[in-house]
């Protein structure tokens, strides 16, 4: 039984998110569904980390055992002629046996969009968080630098994170664009907790706004509670962007949280 590992795009506005729920469409889901019209047989798929309901990805991870052997062709063509047109198979290849798109991962790579146009722009409108005040870029580009490096993130962790401690460590913080138009926030780290990324970019978007200075994102840091950081950004904004894995890829830290965006 072959192990094939996908690589995917989607764009996640109309999907309660990547797992499975009772409530909605999901992106699991729907690849269930056209791999078992591929194979003829039900395919149980598991992935690098969720994304939450209207957040998208360029680089998604998943893998799953095929009960039948086909060309690789098949993964990728096959599947894209079967899945719907908002969810699309970018790469297909066949993998070790133990292969676990989550445990193997030594990290991942986020992309946050801001618009910064005066007026709506219905264009971004699910791509972007559209913010009409001008924003201080620069003071937001100072703030992020107290992020990098390894810290107790509590304070950007949501309430229902299940992760089992709030450690992480952030390898890239930054900010790209120009304030009165595009923003883009790029942030790498090995794992994030759940809204991590989404309250990371919603507290320096109070700096930006000129209600703290950058120097607040250290003291919201160190009070390591959820209250003293900004608001939890929109999720439409978010993108995964790459999945790393050690070249030639094994097994990474094994119990790092699931936990994702």
């Amino acid at each position: 039984m072959p192990r094939i590992k996908l690589v995917l795009e989607y764009d996640g506005t109309h999907y309660v998110g990547w797992q499975l729920q009772p409530n909605g469409p999901s992106i699991q889901g729907r690849l269930m569904r056209a791999l078992q019209q591929l194979v003829g047989a039900p395919v149980d798929v598991f992935a690098a980390g969720r994304t939450d309901s209207g957040v998208h990805a360029q680089g998604q991870v998943v893998a799953f055992d095929s009960p039948v052997n086909l060309p690789l062709r098949a993964y990728w063509m096959g599947l894209n002629g079967l899945l719907p047109d908002d969810v699309a198979v970018v790469r297909a290849e066949e993998v070790a046996p133990a292969f676990d798109p989550r445990r193997w991962a030594k990290g991942k790579r986020y992309l946050y969009r801001l618009s910064n146009l005066r007026g709506r722009s219905p264009l971004r409108r699910l791509t972007h968080w559209e913010i009409f005040q001008p924003l201080d870029l620069e003071a937001m580009k100072l703030g992020a630098t107290h992020l990098l490096g390894r810290h107790d993130f509590s304070s950007f962790r949501a309430a229902e994170c299940e992760a089992k401690h709030p450690i992480r460590e952030l390898t890239r913080v930054q900010f790209e664009g120009s304030a009165g138009d595009e923003i883009r926030f790029t942030v790498e780290g090995t794992a994030f907790l759940r809204h991590m990324v989404r309250n990371l970019i919603g507290t320096l978007v109070n700096v930006g706004r000129g209600k703290h200075p950058a120097r607040w994102v250290q003291e919201v840091l160190e009070a390591k509670t959820r209250e003293h950081a900004g608001v939890t950004a929109p999720p439409h904004g978010l993108t995964l962007m790459e999945v790393f894995y050690a070249d030639p890829p094994g097994p990474h830290a094994p119990a790092e949280s699931p936990q994702d965006e």
